[in-house]
């Protein structure tokens, strides 16, 4: 493995990758889009095709990208070969060749960075793709969990940071964008020192790194203004593979990640994990999560997907390529699966997003909610928002939300759904597009209230001239309707003033 104490190296080498083009846009282009996209799905044949001329750019993915042997007398010219080969990023392969030593993947920041993000060999492209029988403290590269954590965290910007769990780097990095001091830790040493070399390839801050597992590496009445945790949440009996597997029973590891993480944050902190949670024969697991949640925090948490046993114990089985492996092997492996959830009582795996935040209210607020249905990336301004609206929400009775004037949140459209030619619609539904992208059915008031409300008037007025126009009572009317602006503040339809 590369030496990780040698920045000037990592320095020189990144400065030779961008000059050869060898970015998330360069190979775009080079590869073209079905090729590009094949090497999501793990397939590199069609990668392989495209790199078959002797340009630069060829050669590097050929060399970091797809783990292919280049000539040295044709790369020499592209890389500072000697240097690479003493401080291990590359080793001789055969009489003239060489080889890397680590996957090297292109990345985009969100501001157009050009990033690099560094893992085990074969474990870039596709996610794990089968990680079969490699050494257990393997580490992994971008995946579709990586970039989901990543999407939603709230970036403003803070003082400190806390990466638990942070294999190849990724959410250091993003963090190191807004964050003066970040802390990565990992019970994997192997992953701290590919996450040093993530960081210095990529030009981005060193990190304060730690060995450790959960919140054992910090210190103590050390706390920070942001946790982020893509954990080892996978719910398997063992601990076979490091990346993946908590060592915990059941759903465990989430639970205490979760219990632990309040007292971790500064007053007004976030803490935003990825986690796995089990549905159990006899209890609501809406109910199971709430228990989760730390004292003096809020929480909004949101269930993505459920897989019944049998989904979920093949999904991590092919993870591991297990189902590569000797036939009656891979049934072992699948009964004591099954046999773990029988022993629990688990009939299916729910997968989602956690978000706490710190707060000093006397009633913290919970909301635990299913939602399966497309979002847009990235999704951390709409978790900041959220958060914003409730302490909104929080701080006005019924009297001052009247006092206060709306305005209908932008890309909020209205549609009628009823049959054709028909005077009234039957449903009036209001729909986001962006965000989270809710829905939320209305009465005629509500559609009337929310159409209106651009800033100038407030919620009362808007309320005493639909009453004149309907023939309703204004008071029955200021009475009942707080109860649903209150809905459509807290969902992010409509949005206070000031």
């Amino acid at each position: 493995m590369p030496a990780a104490d040698r920045p000037d190296v990592a320095a020189r080498l990144r400065d030779a990758l961008l000059g050869a083009s060898f970015t998330a846009d360069g190979l775009l282009e080079l590869l073209g889009a079905p090729a590009y996209a094949a090497l999501a799905r793990g397939e590199t044949v069609p990668a392989l095709r495209a790199t078959r001329g002797g340009t630069p750019l060829e050669l590097l993915s050929r060399l970091f990208l797809l783990q292919q042997p280049v000539p040295h007398a044709r790369v020499a010219d592209v890389l500072p070969v000697e240097e690479c080969l003493e401080t291990g990023w590359l080793v001789r392969a055969g009489a003239d060749g060489l080889a890397a030593t680590v996957d090297v993947r292109p990345y985009g920041g969100p501001d157009g960075e050009d990033w690099f993000i560094v893992s085990d060999l074969g474990c870039a492209v596709g996610g794990a793709g089968g990680i079969g029988d490699r050494r257990e403290d393997v580490v992994l590269g971008v995946g579709g969990a990586s970039t989901t954590l990543a999407g939603i965290t709230v970036r403003t910007p803070v003082g400190s940071v806390l990466d638990l769990g942070t294999g190849s780097g990724i959410q250091a990095l993003h963090a190191g964008r807004h964050a003066t001091r970040v802390t990565a830790t990992d019970v994997n040493p192997r992953a701290l020192h590919i996450t040093a070399l993530t960081l210095a390839l990529s030009g981005a801050p060193a990190a304060d790194l730690r060995q450790g597992s959960l919140f054992e590496p910090v210190r103590d009445g050390e706390t920070f203004d942001l946790i982020v945790s893509n954990p080892p949440f996978v719910i398997s009996p063992g601990a076979r593979l490091t990346y993946r597997d908590g060592g915990m029973g059941g759903d465990d590891l989430c639970r205490v990640l979760v219990e632990q993480a309040g007292e971790r944050l500064n007053e007004g902190g976030f803490a935003q994990f990825l986690a796995n949670w089990q549905h159990v024969e006899g209890e609501d697991w809406q109910d199971r999560l709430r228990s989760w949640v730390p004292h003096g925090c809020d929480a909004w948490i949101v269930q993505r997907e459920v897989q019944d046993v049998t989904q979920y114990a093949e999904l991590w089985l092919r993870d591991a390529g297990d189902h590569r492996a000797d036939p009656a092997r891979y049934r072992a492996r699948y009964e004591a699966w099954l046999e773990e959830f029988e022993a629990r009582k688990v009939r299916a795996v729910g997968f989602g997003w956690i978000t706490l935040r710190r707060t000093s209210s006397a009633v913290p607020s919970i909301t635990v909610e299913e939602w399966p249905h497309p979002v847009e990336q990235p999704l951390g301004e709409t978790v900041r928002e959220y958060f914003a609206r409730l302490d909104y929400l929080r701080s006005h009775d019924d009297a001052a939300l009247l006092d206060d004037c709306f305005r209908l949140a932008r890309e909020v459209v209205q549609e009628q759904i009823g049959p054709p030619g028909a005077e009234d619609p039957e449903h009036v539904v209001l729909r986001q597009n962006r965000g989270m992208r809710r829905a939320v059915t209305v009465d005629t008031v509500g559609a009337g209230f929310a159409g209106v409300c651009d800033g100038t008037l407030s919620a009362g007025r808007i309320l005493d001239a639909i009453a004149r126009l309907t023939g309703e009572d204004s008071v029955v009317l200021r009475d009942r309707m707080p109860a649903r602006i209150r809905l459509l503040v807290e969902q992010g339809f409509i949005e206070p003033v000031g």
